[in-house]
This record gives C-alpha cells, structure tokens and sequence, in this order.
C-alpha cells in the first residue's frame, strides 16, 4: 500500500502493471490538454452542466427507459448512477462532456423507475435494474464499452460485466456498493428484520434526501440477496479501477477491498481518497475520476 499527498491516501495494487498515471495527474493537478476543458480555474468550482434534453429507448411491454447519447468513437463510456439518483448528476455530465471533447462514445441513462424513465420505483429490483443496464449496452452501444458505476450502479456495473464480457472492456467503480443493500439489512437486530418483514418496508436511514431515508421494500431486499457477488470469485478478467472515499458514511471503503480481493482480474487498482465522501463530487473526486477513464481509454486504445 502506498501513500501519497494531496488527498489521494492510497493506491492499492493487484499487479504491477499501469503506474500512477491517473492518481500522479489528479493530485498534481495536471493532465493531458484536453481534459481541464471540464476544470474550473483554479480556485475556481468546477461548472457542470445541467442537462434536460434526452431521449427513449423503447421496450414493449417493458418501461421506456430515458437516456442521453453521444456518438463517437470506440471505447465508449457508459455511466451507471447510483441508488434513487440519476443521469444529470455532476459525474456524469462531467464524463459526457470529457467524452465529448476526445470524440468517444458516451451514455447515461436513468433506471426504472428513476429519473425521467418510466416505471414505478416501489415495483423495482436489482434484477430489474440488472436488465435495464444489459437492454442499454445492448441497444445503445456498439463495440468495446468502459463502464462507470456509482454505488448501486457499481454492483449492477459488476453483473455487466459478468453478463456481457465481449463488451465491457473495463469497469470504474465510485463508491461500489456491491451487496451493500443485503448485507446492510443482515446486520439489523433480528427484531428489526422481522419487523420490517410484517410492515414490508425499510426505511434505510440517509443524508441524501429531505426525508432522511429511503424507503425500500421487503421484496427489494429479498429478491437482492440473489444478486449477490462477494461471496464467491467474481468472474470479471477485464482492468478494474476502484475509487472511494474513506470518508463515506454510507458505504465504507472496505467493500471496494473486497471486490478487489474476488474479482478474477489481474488488473486491479483500488485509489482511496482519505478525505473523499460517499458521492465523490468535489473537485478533486471529479478529477481523479476523469483521469482514470482517460487512462483506460489510452490503455485499451493501445492494446486495440
């Protein structure tokens, strides 16, 4: 494990290949040219776009799902956004518009349920959601895609992987919140599950929201377990890139080693950022998170 200055607490490695590039450049504050056209000045906030213009995929008997995409070349870059978020969030405009400026592909989406899609949030699951991610690449991409996963979105980022392996060239973790959910509600006293079981609801404490909780249901929870990754190898060979905040209240940084630890591939990078909170949306977290993308797409450009 090593450690370095500017926030960035740790880098840890599964191989020896792919050097510090993303975390040197994002606490040096440097990069290749094009991509401070997304960074403020200095001293400066970063200014993000708020998009409102976006398009349907169409699924019959299925919700229509909204989306927004750029057309470029290849690798394409597909962001996943976490739970009861959505596609206009600062990370994802931040990639579309890095994407944007090298002319790679690019996709955000919302799930069902969420956002601008259709769909009854109170009626969806992870396999629900597992599906909407597989109906986007599959409908929405063509050729080698890095995926980006925002918590919830991380774990549904793992079972693409898993579920479409000549597409994902390589995956980008925020904040993974694999088995998060399940094992979040395992560790509630037994009279608390029960409880929740008679009522059929959870409500998940939080600071994200006016409401200070998401309410879940039994059923989410249940049909969760069955999307389950850490538990076993997880079958994933492609470059894995983990970025998390050791300040993250919601879901702790650990969960990131532990998919480090049961993914298959050799590739792997976990960056913590010792100041970093769950949504990873200053400054720097949007810097280091570029950085890392544009690596991968020089990486895999490279390879190709």
């Amino acid at each position: 494990m090593a450690v370095a200055s500017g926030g960035v607490w740790a880098l840890w490695r599964r191989t020896p290949r792919w050097a510090w590039a993303a975390c040197r450049r994002a606490v040096a504050g440097a990069g290749p040219g094009r991509v401070p056209l997304l960074l403020a000045s200095p001293g400066q906030p970063p200014a993000y776009r708020q998009k409102s213009s976006f398009s349907f995929l169409s699924r019959p008997d299925l919700p229509n799902l909204a989306y927004n995409k750029i057309k470029g070349k290849n690798p394409g870059v597909v962001f996943l956004p976490g739970l009861n978020s959505n596609m206009n969030g600062q990370k994802a405009v931040a990639l579309e518009d890095f994407c944007k400026s090298l002319g790679h592909a690019f996709v955000r989406f919302d799930y069902t349920g969420c956002g601008s899609s259709d769909g009854n949030f109170q009626e969806c699951t992870v396999g629900k959601w597992k599906k909407d991610v597989l109906m986007v690449l599959d409908e929405l991409t063509d050729g080698p895609q890095i995926l980006v996963g925002s918590s919830l979105g991380g774990w549904l980022m793992l079972h693409a992987a898993i579920s479409r392996p000549e597409k994902v060239a390589a995956v980008v973790g925020v904040a993974v919140a694999a088995d998060y959910l399940v094992a979040t509600f395992k560790q509630l006293p037994l009279e608390a599950q029960k409880e929740i079981e008679e009522k059929g609801e959870w409500k998940l404490p939080t600071k994200h929201n006016e409401e200070g909780f998401y309410c879940l249901s039994y059923d989410f929870i249940k049909e969760a377990e069955n999307h389950c990754l850490l538990n076993s190898p997880i079958p994933i060979t492609c470059p894995v890139r983990l970025i998390h905040g050791m300040k993250d209240e919601d879901v702790p940084w650990q969960v990131s080693m532990k998919v480090a630890d049961q993914v298959l591939s050799t590739d792997v990078d976990v960056i913590l950022r010792k100041i970093g909170q769950h949504r990873m949306k200053e400054k720097d977290d949007m810097k280091l998170l570029v950085y890392t993308v544009d690596d991968l797409i020089d990486k895999l450009t490279t390879l190709a």
